[in-house]
């Protein structure tokens, strides 16, 4: 924000015109006369929309300061563009200015605004001493004071077992994980600086690699990344609907000229896409709340509706992360997204929801082999009114969880809780999440009608079962790097790329291994021929550097047995005598109740691209 302040004789204004932008005014509003005033020029700049409550209240405190120096009788803040080339959306810097009157008024000073968005004449007579012209800009971030006013409350850290609420530095724990994750919250881990290893494993698999044409945290995917990411898309795909919910699509990009998307979008601070088109101000969304949100505020829902949830994979998001905090596929500025958004009638349904929920988040750690520590946090409000309710809760992740009670609400959500992994490093990687919003129905006006015809706004459960798909694999990576000190690394054989390969000895052998492919492919198994004229051991190397899940090789003695294979089993890293069914009927039960999708790769190796 830029302001500009004149100690003026007097102050004399009147509207002519009004803009598109203008607000509304009474006839009293349409002139105005002040004598002995300090007129606060202002320009409310892009810059504000970061933190407009920050921005008000420096410039009220910048306004006091001058104000009792030259001992003003009146204060007047005057609408101003020309002090900036750089201006804010009209109805942020509208709202802007209100608050900064609203917030002298409350300070018991005679304040008055003129009106935004007017063409005015107007005439002010300069006092001419030392202070009476001075400039300011006025800056969105907070303020020390105010940074220590709000050090003052700070959140209450527990370990939350069977029940009790247990002092951190007394416990003794039974996880490491556990343990390094609570040192994590608590600013106590050090970061080495070290790459996590996910990052060279994304590369040397042919997952994925940075895009250098865009923008820093944005990816290029390769068709074995590709297919994983579709897999686990389409794994959370089921396990929502499966649930009830219903899939939606919804726009990337949302204009801040509508009130209840920039006050939502304004609780994310500082890491927000923005841009340009024409005369409006968009935001790139970083949930897929905001679609959400406007499709079932436009929904006619009744108590008979309740709970429904509605599913959307957000492909993409975006989050303005900070250049040096973006890595790999644990932090990015463009990410996938499964969110889940259900609407509850009431606490009490909410509750019930959360419980449901915290299964399926809980399951999908299962399904995907990977262990989870979770964060449980609540207001204290809310501790205290459903203690019992959180103790049943923590109990079905059916191990000890760091509880985090917050002395007030400062966010969207009274109650969260949040599921981590764990990297290579220590460090946590977020995963599922689950939160109860009570904000949102009313800013977004959405509303149900219950038994007795009365309307009411909801409360909506936020969740993600896995979190981002990128951080998924992420964890699959980081959990295989962690695996190498002491046995194979490998995905689950669903996830593999390549679950079966057959290797053919000598070219002889090569239309045999294309038949036996070519029946394994039949049973909706992902199934290729390395073929290439290179040595078996070469092949078989190769094999285990893809972490594929089986391998057969083929020569005569496999031609003529016909029946019998001799296949290396990855997880076991043993050989194995079984009939082609046998393994089909293994893989199909490995692979149980799980996505597949087609190789998207040549079944001949000879004929792949090298990414």
């Amino acid at each position: 924000m830029r302001i500009l302040l004149i100690h003026s004789d007097h102050l004399k204004y009147q509207t002519k015109s009004k803009t598109r932008i203008a607000e509304e005014i009474g006839e009293e509003k349409k002139k105005g006369q002040f004598e002995n005033a300090l007129v606060v020029f202002t320009a409310v700049e892009k810059e504000d929309e970061k933190n407009p409550t920050a921005v008000v209240d420096n410039a009220v405190k910048e306004i006091m300061d001058v104000a009792g120096k030259v001992k003003a009788e009146n204060i007047v803040i005057y609408p101003y563009a020309h002090l900036s080339s750089s201006l804010g959306a009209p109805d942020i810097a509208k709202e802007i200015l209100a608050n900064m009157e609203s917030v002298l008024l409350s300070q018991d000073l005679p304040v008055s605004r003129v009106p935004f968005g007017w063409y005015k004449a107007f005439e002010v007579s300069c006092k001419g001493h030392p202070l009476s012209e001075l400039s300011r800009s006025i800056s969105s971030e907070v303020t020390e004071d105010v940074k220590e006013e709000s050090e003052e409350e700070e959140s209450q850290f527990y370990i939350l077992n069977k029940g009790e609420l247990l002092d951190i530095e007394d416990y003794t724990y039974q996880s490491e994980d556990l343990e390094k994750l609570v040192d994590y919250e608590l600013g106590r881990g050090e970061s080495t600086g070290e790459e996590p290893p996910h990052v060279k494993l994304m590369r040397e698999k042919k997952l994925a690699d940075y895009e250098p044409s865009a923008d820093v945290g944005h990816l290029r995917w390769y068709p074995k990344g590709r297919l994983i990411r579709d897999l686990l898309s389409d794994y959370v795909y089921t396990l929502v609907t499966d649930r009830g919910a219903m899939p939606v699509e919804t726009p990337i990009m949302y204009d801040l000229a509508d009130e209840a998307i920039r006050v939502h979008a304004e609780k994310f601070g500082e890491r927000q896409y923005r841009m340009t088109s024409g005369k409006k101000d968009l935001m790139l969304r970083f949930a897929a709340c905001f679609g959400a949100f406007r499709i079932l505020a436009d929904s006619f829902l009744t108590w008979k509706n309740l709970p429904v949830g509605i599913y959307e994979l957000s492909t993409y998001s975006f989050r303005l992360e900070k250049k040096g905090e973006v890595v790999g596929l644990k932090r990015l500025r463009g990410f996938t997204m499964p969110d889940l958004h259900t609407v509850c009638s009431d606490v009490e349904q909410s509750l019930q929801e959360f419980e449901s929920q915290i299964e399926m988040c809980k399951g999908t750690g299962e399904d995907l082999d990977v262990n989870y520590e979770v964060i449980f946090r609540a207001t204290a409000d809310f501790m205290e009114e459903n203690r019992e309710w959180i103790n049943q809760a923590a109990a079905r992740i059916g191990k000890p969880v760091l509880m985090e009670i917050l002395p007030k609400r400062k966010h969207y959500w009274i109650c969260k809780m949040d599921f981590a992994a764990l990297d290579a490093l220590g460090r946590p990687i977020e995963n599922p999440t689950i939160q109860i919003d009570v904000e949102s129905g009313e800013r977004f006006g959405i509303t149900y009608i219950d038994s007795e015809e009365k309307e009411h706004h909801p409360y909506i459960l936020h969740c993600s079962p896995t979190g981002s798909i990128e951080r998924v694999i992420c964890s699959l990576l980081e959990k295989s790097a962690l695996d190498m000190k002491d046995k194979v690394p490998m995905l689950p054989v669903w996830l593999a790329p390549t679950q079966v390969r057959v290797i053919p000895i000598a070219e002889r052998h090569n239309e045999y291994a294309h038949k036996l492919a070519q029946q394994i492919k039949d049973a909706r198994i992902r199934v290729d021929v390395d073929e290439r004229p290179e040595t078996v051991g070469k092949k078989i190397r190769n094999a285990g550097g893809e972490w594929v899940s089986y391998v057969i090789v083929i020569g005569d003695r496999e031609m003529e047995a016909g029946s019998e294979l001799t296949v290396n089993v990855r997880e076991t890293g043993q050989k194995v005598s079984m009939g082609l069914q046998e393994l089909i009927e293994v893989i199909q039960l490995e692979t149980k109740g799980m996505p597949f999708r087609p190789l998207p790769l040549p079944v001949d190796l000879s004929r792949r691209v090298n990414f």
